[in-house]
């Protein structure tokens, strides 16, 4: 099971795993090994996703995402287990990113107090600036 958060345990078989070989440097070992792995979830009809992940599966503007499907290819290690693993993270990261909503903002007022201290301030500030001019040029 992949556990995003207290309340939300993806269990395996909604986890669909591919591997195959990987691109780059690694001389003979990369031609005969599948450690590239390749995680698709299928996030529409996942039963264990909440309303709220999927709605913001759908809002978010992501590479991975598209077509009610999130796809990630991982072949930064040598080993497919730790690619399997690292593939496993970035989903839960997508996930956690995916359920994040903004703090709702609520319109405050400065007080009385305030208000008459930033005046008496600029008031303040005006004398001084007032005072650097040449005398005698009122």
């Amino acid at each position: 099971m992949l556990v995003i958060s207290q309340s939300v345990i993806i269990p395996w078989h909604e986890l669909q795993f591919q591997t195959m070989r990987a691109q780059g440097a690694g001389g003979q070992h990369v031609n005969k090994t599948d450690s590239a792995v390749w995680l698709r979830f299928d996030y529409r009809d996942s039963p264990s996703l909440p309303p709220l992940y999927k709605e913001g599966l759908e809002r978010l503007a992501d590479s991975r995402v598209h077509d009610g499907f999130i796809q990630i290819r991982v072949e930064t290690h040598r080993s497919q287990d730790m690619n399997r693993k690292e593939a496993m993270s970035r989903l839960t990261e997508l996930l956690k990113k995916a359920a994040w909503r903004p703090k709702a903002r609520h319109a405050t007022k400065p007080t009385r107090s305030a208000q008459r201290k930033r005046v008496e301030v600029k008031k303040r500030k005006g004398e001084i600036k007032s005072a650097r001019g040449k005398p005698g040029l009122e």
